[in-house]
């Protein structure tokens, strides 16, 4: 059985990262997701980062299981093109700046006029409002604004860092891509469609409040100056490579005492309790890691593992790939791509056990699917050879 979304059509006016993440998200689960690019000027990610054939990684791993087209939007026939495509869909979804779609004439009013139930998705960076509203933003930028790299750096007072990978926008289509499924839930039972906004300062920050937001959460008692709750990272060096070692619980604790030759820390009196232990985490961790020293990763992860410590190795990325417990997910896998060749992906995260999610397809060619898509809504090969001569679609 196909994907829980199938039957659904999605049309995708997204560019980069936050967009194509989360409708790739809703393509993996079954919607017929068309990619709508410009003629002159394709998704930027079709050039961005290490590439190959024609296409991309990043390109590649955003957009597998959609259809693409291509459409001149600031001709009247390219637009009318669209507008006749949305007309057919159950959710229209764009990332243009705040105002760029009213401008083109392809804005919530304009598509609702051919079709009053679609739901309308729009992604941006800041918002429709507000002083920041109309400048461009990147990941870096979200990840200042909202803490983030506060948060990362470990507190107020210490230098603030990135997350080394793109969190914000990522995160931003996990959160349109869920949004758009509760929407789609909501129109079976009214039949109403809706509009959804969803920026990425919203998304993260909202993401971040459930752990991070404590000293700002009961109101009149905020902290001023977040404390470090400690310098030290969970990361450890071994007399040969790096682990993680995390005991959060009493008895993780106390076996991690045992575990380490040291029984002694059991009756440290800055380490009785969890909120002790929290306290002087520093002292804590340093005194963890000078034990930790002492013999190689691969005998302390046994050791640990056998008492009942939580651990793990440290991998790169190319050793994670063949980690024995990624291998038994059977998350990744590789196919063959008709224009890339062979590439590795992993499979949709999400397992159902009834309605499959599967990768259908690759990432598209800018405008592969033109004659296919056009045709479905009536546009005759003449009359996309005249749309062709004229530039409006490739």
């Amino acid at each position: 059985m196909a994907g829980p979304l199938e039957g659904y059509r999605i049309l995708d006016l997204t560019t980069v990262i936050s967009g194509p993440f989360a409708t790739m998200l809703l393509a993996d689960q079954g919607a017929d997701v068309i990619k709508v690019e410009s003629v002159s000027n394709p998704d930027h990610a079709r050039g961005a980062g290490f590439g190959e054939s024609q296409f991309t990684a990043t390109f590649l791993n955003n957009n597998r299981n959609k259809r693409g087209v291509t459409l001149d939007l600031k001709s009247a026939e390219g637009k009318k093109a669209l507008l006749s495509l949305a007309a057919t869909a159950d959710v229209f979804i764009q990332n243009f700046r705040p105002g760029v779609v009213e401008r083109l004439g392809i804005g919530e009013e304009e598509v609702r006029a051919v079709n009053p139930e679609i739901i309308y998705v729009s992604i941006s960076g800041f918002g429709e409002k507000g002083p920041l509203s109309h400048k461009p933003v990147y990941d870096p930028i979200i990840q200042a604004i909202s803490s983030l790299a506060t948060i990362q750096g470990g507190s107020d007072e210490a230098r603030p860092r990135l997350v080394r990978t793109i969190l914000p926008d990522k995160l931003t289509g996990m959160t349109t891509a869920q949004a758009v499924s509760s929407a789609l839930v909501a129109k079976e039972k009214t039949g109403k469609g809706q509009h959804i906004r969803v920026s990425m300062i919203d998304a993260v920050v909202a993401f971040l409040w459930s752990s991070d937001m404590g000293g700002q959460t009961f109101v009149g008692k905020e902290v001023s100056t977040q404390r470090a709750a400690t310098f030290i990272d969970l990361i450890y060096q071994t007399s040969t490579s790096y682990i993680s070692v995390s005991a959060m619980a009493n008895k993780q604790w106390h076996a991690l005492c045992q575990a380490v030759g040291h029984p002694e820390w059991l009756e440290d009196e800055r380490f009785t309790t969890p909120a002790l232990r929290d306290r002087n985490a520093d002292e804590r961790l340093n005194m963890t890691q000078a034990a930790l020293l002492e013999k190689p990763a691969e005998e302390w992860l046994k050791i640990l593992d056998d008492a009942g410590v939580p651990c793990a190795p440290v991998l790169t990325r190319k050793e994670m790939i063949r980690h024995p417990q990624v291998e038994s997910n059977d998350l990744i896998v590789e196919m063959e791509h008709p224009v890339a060749g062979n590439i590795r992906q992993t499979r949709p995260a999400a397992r159902f056990s009834v309605t499959t999610p599967e990768i259908r397809m690759g990432a598209p060619l800018h405008g592969q699917h033109n004659e296919e898509i056009f045709a479905e809504i009536g546009i005759t090969p003449e009359q996309q050879a005249q749309l062709r001569a004229k530039g409006i679609i490739t």
